[in-house]
Order: structure tokens, then C-alpha cells, then sequence
């Protein structure tokens, strides 16, 4: 397969859009602006900001191949976490469960609402491609006040040659109500093209809603992935974006939070893990508009091989926003002369009364403690590991989710070991029941339930 330059991506045919588009039994209308979705995938530049473009890598993307209409047998699923709602995504269509207890409280689990006509236009040429080829959606409308938290297992795997899967997905959380949703990303092998995903929410957050969005990425190295997460939070609402970049080929992730309501605050959370020819590339943009709102965004990779990393964060402070505090780190930790980092982080502050602060770095593993590991008789890729391991670790143990870095640690394994974490018949590399307990920093983001 002939690789693409930096600036090139290989899209499917009008054919195959139109095709898709039937499948679905969709109006014209919505049919033409796939198709201007389309058009728009193959003129918008892959990074819109011209500052930026000489540090992206999205090389090597073909996904000419792709077929939209492909349809398959299911594929086999655990069995739903007791209380809760599961969602799973693959080539025989979106299968959905939702507790009858959950309905009775009025918890509401619907067709999306209407198609990107009614969105911003897209700003790149991935976000329009996602876009263009969306084949799954759903919208999850939680009412106020509910009593326990809910938890939402989403699972998408990619088991069939030349797959597509993209999801939209639109989620409201009522005033006081509480959820974490766990997207959980997989697949098996098949075939030697480049097979593609999907992934856009957005998130409503009511007066004083917690919400969690953990996604565990972990597709094999033929996936091409697009992200793009956007939310709204209200008055006093909490919100954590968590990201485990552990797999895929090519990878883009947008994350977009307004915090608009006084005393509103969010953690963006990500890690990510590559090795051999990956590339993950993250942009955090939070813009602080209340007054007396939080923000904190922590991101650390640690790459090998030939793998790349780019992540940049902008924090940005409106002139009304007074009290806020808001903290943006980008790290990353280099275990071979061939792979890359890029880490740009960046404060645009209209408002004197608010404390905002950064820090940055990119750099092989240090030296001195790989030393001192191999002078208490560990090898030297022993030491090497236990410190990129814990590197990651940081990120991960300043989530609200007990326990998670030893929750992830056997995926996180398995690919540094170079092993493919494939989809099973019978054995599911699905996250268990979650507990929300917060940390030591952050007590008030303990919730009162198990979330399971």
C-alpha cells in the first residue's frame, strides 16, 4: 500500500457515501450534505491552524479501501454490568440495554437528534471525513435529580476487513444527576487494509451534574481513528475527560470544553502508549466563561520505536471569567532515537483575578534512574519499563476512578510486550464494575454509589 504524504488522505468514493446513505434509508437531503461532508474531507487541510502543521503526522492514510455498506454477524459480548446500560457497536448495526429500573426513573435512550447540517462546519479535513461516513448514533437524556449514579458501558469493535464505524452520540445530564461512561475501543485483525473509526460527543451538563468519559483505545495497528469530544457545564457541574491511547495506526483526538456556569470545573485527563509506527495527535481547548471555575489538564505519552506525539492544550480565560484556576501539563518521556514529541501548551488570559499556570517537556528516560534501578538488580529494559509505566501511572492515579491504573496495567502489558489485544469469542478485554471514589486532592468528586 502506497503511503500518503503529511498532507494527504485517501478518502472513500461518492459511490460508497451514496451507498452508505441508502443503507440507512436517509432523505436526499441528508444524503447531500454526507456528500458536501465528503467534498469538504477531500479540500479542508488536516490541521486547520497554520502554526501548527509542520508538527502534525497523519502519513500513510488510505482509506480508499474502506467498505461503508459491509454488514457481518455480531460478535460475541460479555453480559451487561448489573444496573447498568451497555451499548455495543459493530458490523451488525448498534445493539442497546437499558435496565427497566433506569426507564422508570426516566432515563431516555434515543435516535440522535439532527444531522451535521445542524452542527459548526467542520474546521478539518478528519472531522468532516467522521462526518461523513457517521452509521451509528444515539442520544442519552438523564433527568434531574436522580438518586444513584449510572453507568454506561460503550463498546465498539472492528472485526470485519475494511470496516467502518462512526458513532455520534449526544449526552444530557440533568441538574444533580451523575454518570460515568466507559467507550471502550477494540478489534480483531482482518485483512491488509486500513479499516477506520469514528468517535463524536457531545456532552450537556446540568446545575451541579458530574459526568465521567473514560475511553480505553486499544484497536490494532490498521485503525485510524478520529476524536472529537465537546461539552457544556453549567453552574457548579463537574466534568473528566479520561483518555488511554493504547493502540491504532493513526490517531486524532479534539476535546472541547466550555465551562460557562459559575464554579463549573473539568479534568482532562490522557496517556498515551506508542510503539512501532503510531501516532497519536491531541488538542485540548477549555475556555473558562464563569466566574470561579476550575480547569486542569494533565497529558503524558511515552513513545519508541519510530512512534510520534503531538499535543497541545489552550487554555483560554474570558475578560467576565474572575477566580479562575486553571493548570495545563505536557509531558513526554522519548526510548528511542527515532520517536518524536511535540508538547505546546498555551494561556490566553483577558482577566487579571485568576491564577493559570503550564509546565512542559520532552525527554529521553533519565539516566540516573535507570542507574539506581539496575543497581538493585534489575535489567536494564526492566528499569527502563518501570519507569515509563510509572510516567503514565502519574496521569492515571489523578482520576476519579479507583484503582485504574491497575485496571488498565494488563493492556497497558500487552502492548509493550508488542502482543495485539484482539476481541475473543470468549474472553472480553472489557472494563469491570468502576467505583468513583476521587482523590486525595480532590475529595468532593466521590460519588455516594458504586458505579457498576
Amino acid at each position: 500500500m502506497a503511503l500518503a504524504s503529511a498532507e494527504e488522505t485517501l478518502t472513500p468514493s461518492s459511490e460508497q457515501v451514496t451507498r452508505l446513505s441508502e443503507l440507512l434509508g436517509e432523505t436526499s437531503a441528508r444524503r447531500s450534505e454526507r456528500l458536501r461532508q465528503l467534498r469538504l474531507a477531500e479540500e479542508l487541510p488536516i490541521e486547520p491552524d497554520p502554526l501548527y502543521r509542520k508538527y502534525g503526522y497523519f502519513a500513510g492514510v488510505n482509506l480508499a479501501h474502506l467498505d461503508l455498506g459491509r454488514v457481518g454477524q455480531s460478535v460475541a459480548i460479555p453480559a451487561p454490568l448489573p444496573g447498568s446500560i451497555q451499548l455495543v457497536h459493530d458490523t451488525a448495526g448498534l445493539r442497546a440495554h437499558l435496565p427497566a429500573e433506569l426507564r422508570r426513573l426516566g432515563v431516555e435512550l434515543t435516535a440522535p437528534g439532527p444531522g451535521p447540517a445542524a452542527r459548526p462546519p467542520p474546521e478539518d479535513r478528519l472531522t468532516a471525513l467522521g462526518q461523513a461516513l457517521t452509521n451509528r448514533g444515539y442520544r442519552l437524556t438523564l433527568p434531574d435529580g436522580l438518586p444513584t449514579p449510572v453507568r454506561v458501558q460503550e463498546i465498539s469493535i472492528l472485526s470485519e476487513a475494511d470496516q467502518s464505524l462512526s458513532v455520534d452520540r449526544e449526552i444530557r445530564v440533568g441538574a444533580e444527576s451523575q454518570i460515568l461512561l466507559t467507550e471502550e475501543v477494540f478489534s480483531r485483525p482482518a485483512g491488509t487494509h486500513q479499516r477506520f473509526l469514528g468517535s463524536a460527543t457531545r456532552w450537556d451538563l446540568g446545575v451541579e451534574a458530574k459526568a465521567i468519559h473514560l475511553t480505553v483505545h486499544a484497536p490494532d495497528p490498521a485503525v485510524v481513528s478520529v476524536y472529537r469530544r465537546e461539552a457544556v457545564a453549567g453552574e457548579r457541574a463537574r466534568l473528566a475527560w479520561i483518555y488511554a491511547g493504547l493502540g491504532g495506526f493513526r490517531t486524532k483526538i479534539r476535546n472541547r470544553t466550555r465551562l460557562s456556569g459559575t464554579g463549573a470545573a473539568v479534568d482532562d485527563l490522557q496517556t498515551f502508549f506508542g510503539a512501532g509506527q503510531q501516532s497519536y495527535d491531541s488538542a485540548i481547548d477549555m475556555t473558562h466563561q464563569g466566574t470561579d471555575t476550575h480547569g486542569r489538564s494533565i497529558t503524558r505519552g511515552v513513545f519508541r520505536d519510530e512512534a510520534r506525539g503531538m499535543s497541545r492544550g489552550l487554555v483560554r480565560i474570558e475578560a467576565e471569567a474572575r477566580k479562575t484556576v486553571s493548570f495545563i501539563s505536557e509531558h513526554a518521556m522519548l526510548l528511542s532515537k527515532g520517536a518524536r514529541s511535540d508538547t505546546i501548551p498555551i494561556l490566553e488570559i483577558l482577566c487579571r483575578d485568576v491564577k493559570a499556570t503550564h509546565s512542559t517537556s520532552v525527554a529521553p528516560v533519565d539516566p540516573e534512574r535507570v542507574f539506581y534501578l539496575e543497581s538493585r538488580g534489575h535489567p536494564t529494559s526492566s528499569a527502563i519499563r518501570m519507569i515509563g509505566e510509572g510516567f503514565l501511572a502519574y496521569v492515571l492515579e489523578h482520576a476519579p476512578i479507583a484503582s485504574l491504573r491497575d485496571l488498565l496495567y494488563p493492556i497497558l502489558s500487552r502492548r509493550w510486550d508488542g502482543e495485539s489485544i484482539a476481541w475473543g469469542p470468549t474472553e472480553f478485554p472489557t472494563l469491570p464494575e468502576l467505583s468513583v471514589v476521587g482523590t486525595d486532592a480532590d475529595p468532593e468528586w466521590r460519588f455516594d454509589a458504586k458505579l457498576r
